[in-house]
């Protein structure tokens, strides 16, 4: 895995094993990386003094695909940063099956709401293939949330954020017809650059969609074959370009 090259000059941390993060297979210390933190958003604004302090708190831990990052029911004993690769948030209904919530990128954190709440972990994290993530302990994390105006302004932005992705999440899961849930999927993942044509970054499997909305491998394949026949979409490496964007929201609003 390509490791996060520091600039010359800039805020770093030497990496060494994190106490509370799982312990799963694969699973590996990572040392002598050094991670420009400032590329994190919610340690961007932290002054030089704050930098330093949780410079001597992370601990760095590196994992392989499907290794569990973290499990849900464990004690919440720090928050946790995507520095490289890509996660999976899952949830596991009462049948036993892997319910996928959410996808996370580089730079972003999770593990938050148990470390505020000094509660169980709510859902499990899932490595989708090798990253290495860091772990600030609760302690310091419960710091920066309480003294840290830039940090408590961002964490009150990303809560705000998540209640309302969760909120379309679970409107998503309500519609009956699949084909339609899938097209809904791909509206909600797009993002949209001005001058650029809309595109679903670090496209999941077909499996992995699947997974978090509920439906059959099969059923994702037809459903995207269907539509780069029909001209809508285009796949690319690791991604999917919408190329008519209007024609995929008439499919979602079943106007087509």
């Amino acid at each position: 895995m390509n490791k996060p090259i520091l600039p010359a000059g800039a805020p770093d941390v030497m990496a060494a094993p994190p106490p509370g993060a799982a312990a799963s297979g694969g699973a590996e210390p990572v040392q002598n990386v050094q991670v420009h933190l400032r590329k994190i958003p919610l340690l961007s604004g932290l002054s030089e003094e704050e930098m330093a302090g949780v410079k001597s708190e992370l601990r760095f831990k590196q994992y392989n695909k499907r290794d569990v990052v973290l499990q849900k029911g464990d004690n919440g004993d720090g928050l946790l940063f995507l520095i490289s690769g890509q996660l999976q948030v899952i949830d596991v209904t009462e049948d036993g099956r892997a319910i996928g919530l959410r996808l996370l990128a580089p730079g972003d954190f999770f593990g938050e709401i148990a470390v505020i709440n000094g509660s169980k972990r709510t859902a499990s994290v899932v490595a989708m293939g090798a990253v290495l993530v860091a772990f600030l302990p609760a302690p310091a994390a419960l710091h920066l949330f309480s003294h840290s105006p830039s940090v408590a302004n961002q964490m009150l932005r990303h809560l705000a954020e998540k209640i309302q992705r969760d909120s379309e999440f679970r409107s998503l899961l309500s519609i009956n017809n699949t084909t339609r849930r899938i097209y809904t999927f791909l509206v909600q993942m797009k993002t949209t650059q001005p001058g650029q044509p809309d595109v679903v970054d670090n496209l999941p499997t077909h499996q992995d969609i699947a997974n978090m909305i509920n439906t059959s491998r099969e059923t994702v394949t037809r459903a995207l074959l269907t539509l780069a026949q029909q001209g809508i979409i285009q796949k690319e490496t690791h991604r999917l370009v919408i190329v008519n964007p209007q024609a995929l929201q008439k499919l979602v609003e079943g106007t087509s």
